[in-house]
């Protein structure tokens, strides 16, 4: 545990090197690297906190926004002890990562997302000719107030599970019964939901702002989404490479929204690749 000025942020550490951070997405924590943790750590210090409101960190009443939730990563990066770093991000985790590497460029050595685009162009895209509105429809639902808690509370492994089973191609890859205990913990749903909530306006004001200010990101971006993942109806790369100098990626043959569980092997791969490269 790392005390961040009163957050107290969870993590998991392995391995000595560069530091190599990696972070979850929705509805899940820091348990879904459990498959790359081991492999990185031969040349990384590797770190997969679980984020601001997930797992076993704190789950406050505010700072959702990807700017606060940023800080807090850069906060747990300074406390042990580096000043750059690698990021790896899934989900809202890679919105954490894209946020913090606009933010603070200079730190940023490289940037990887997996399975997303750039929230902004969530917002944009949001209809049925891309079919983002049909499979993100959530994002919608999650900007509710109290609506989420009352209605998921009820059965928090019955919605969490649809996610799981529509968002998957190799379902049994995941540990289920791990994530429906953590978002069964006080708070835990709301944290989510929360995380949710501030995507508009908050993260969309202060992505439009970057984006009008000419800000794109100049160190290398690796994006990997799954064959049959949330933005694989969307031309990935050329949609990143209106936000960054230089990218590079691959769509993950035989996989749904959650790599680095349903083909951690491919993802490995892909990742030292990138890792490598001059």
């Amino acid at each position: 545990m790392a005390d961040l000025d009163g957050l107290r942020m969870h993590y998991l550490i392995a391995g000595e090197g560069p530091l190599l951070v990696l972070l979850h997405g929705w509805p899940q924590t820091s348990h879904c690297w459990r498959h790359l943790i081991p492999e990185l750590a031969g040349e990384f210090t590797v770190v997969a906190p679980d984020l601001r409101g997930y797992g076993l960190t704190d789950k406050p009443r505010s700072g959702f926004d990807k700017r606060t939730m940023a800080a807090d990563i850069r906060a747990l990066v300074h406390s042990l002890g580096h000043t750059s770093v690698t990021l790896i991000g899934h989900d809202r985790g890679a919105r954490v990562a894209h946020r913090y590497a606009l933010d603070h460029p200079g730190e940023v050595d490289r940037l990887a997302v997996l399975d997303i685009i750039p929230t902004r162009e969530m917002w944009r895209r949001f209809d049925t000719r891309t079919g983002l509105a049909l499979g993100a429809w959530h994002w919608a639902f999650h900007l509710q107030p109290d609506l989420p808690e009352r209605l998921a509370g009820a059965d928090v492994a019955g919605y969490l599970g649809h996610f799981f089973e529509k968002w998957t191609v190799r379902r049994a890859a995941l540990e289920v019964e791990e994530y429906v205990r953590a978002f069964s913990r006080p708070g835990a749903l709301r944290a989510g939901f929360d995380d949710y909530r501030a995507s508009f306006p908050d993260d969309a004001a202060h992505d439009d702002a970057d984006w009008d200010a000419g800000k794109r990101l100049e160190m290398p971006v690796l994006a990997l989404w799954g064959s049959s993942g949330l933005p694989a109806g969307v031309p990935v790369l050329d949609v990143w490479r209106d936000y960054a100098r230089d990218v590079r990626g691959a769509e993950i043959p035989d996989c749904g929204h959650f790599l680095a569980e349903e083909q951690p092997d491919v993802v490995l791969e892909h990742l030292r690749d990138f890792l490598k490269a001059g």
